[in-house]
Formats: structure tokens, sequence, C-alpha cells
């Protein structure tokens, strides 16, 4: 099987989307607001850090750790009662990391309509070894238009993201040293 990410051979067979995905569901509570009586964006931001963890631990076959957020965007305010689903799936593996894409919904607890988007995220994860060393993914296998085009965008991010580390590399190679 060839490595889209790379153009090599791969052994390990690779997963459809479908294999990994899933939703985390969570009613908020007043423990999790801030003090305007929304809840507060780092609690939404651990559920989608669990749920793209999960979902990185089930394509990965075994630990998986939080490399980088991409991004994150909150679209709407999140209120006591909400019933939150945070979906997510691998957008796009390369040899040991893999994009794991996340959108947010919420169901308003007084209100019969469907869920809204409230937020979506982008993270990237390593899947590690016991001894925490970097270990091989099995490549993502995309089954529908839709995945086929967030695996494009993933590569596009990607592209940028080493793109701003090779430049913030570079900058800081011909400045002075200095205390960051």
């Amino acid at each position: 099987m060839t490595d889209q990410a790379h153009g090599t051979e791969s052994e390990i067979p690779g997963k459809p989307t479908s294999a990994s995905r899933t939703t985390l569901s969570h009613i908020m509570t007043h423990n999790d607001t801030n003090l305007l009586g929304t809840v507060h964006g780092g609690v939404i931001m651990k559920l989608v850090d669990d749920a793209a963890g999960a979902v990185a631990g089930r394509h990965s076959g075994g630990p998986a750790v939080t490399a980088s957020m991409d991004e994150m965007a909150f679209l709407e305010p999140v209120r006591v009662g909400d019933l939150v689903h945070v979906k997510a799936q691998v957008n796009w593996t390369g040899r040991t990391s893999m994009e794991v894409g996340v959108r947010v919904l919420a169901e308003r607890w007084n209100e019969s309509t469907p869920p809204q988007q409230v937020g979506s995220a982008y993270l990237v994860f390593a899947a590690v070894d016991a001894d925490g060393k970097p270990r091989a993914v099995p490549p993502v296998e995309p089954e529908t238009d839709r995945d086929r085009r967030r695996y494009q965008e993933a590569q596009i991010r990607r592209q940028h993201r080493l793109a701003r580390r090779r430049a913030i590399k570079e900058l800081r190679a011909k400045s002075a040293p200095e205390e960051d």
C-alpha cells in the first residue's frame, strides 16, 4: 500500500475515516461557566482535545499525544444546560502524525431545534510508543468526497505549519540571541 503523504510503501494497512470517527457528548453545568455566564472556552477546548485524542488513539492503535492545535474557532456561546456534542475524525495522516478535525455542536436545553455548530478545531497528534518515541500510524483512507476534501485541506494546513516553522527558525537564526 502506498502512503499518500510520502509516496512510499507503508507496511501498515490503511484505515477508512469511519473506523475511528467518534462523538463525545456532555451537558454543561454551572461549574463550566465564566463570569459572563457562558461556558469557558477552555472547557470546550478540553472536550475537543479529549474527543480528538480518542480518535487519534483509535486510528493509530495506541497512545497518541497532542502535538499542536492549528485553529480553534468559537462561533456561538455555549450556556449552562446545553448538551454539547464534539464530533471528531482523522482528516490526514503522515508517517507518525495525524490531523484530527473536530466540530462542536450544541443543543439548547430549552429549545426543540436541531444542534447548532458552535465551534471547530484542527489538532495534530503524534503516535507514541511506551517510551514516548514516535511510531508509525496507518494511512487514512478517505471514503467520501467530503473526506477527500478534508484530506486535501489538511495537507494545505500542514504545508502552512511547516512553512511558518521554517520562517520562524530562519528569523531567529538571523536575530541576536536574547531571551524569548
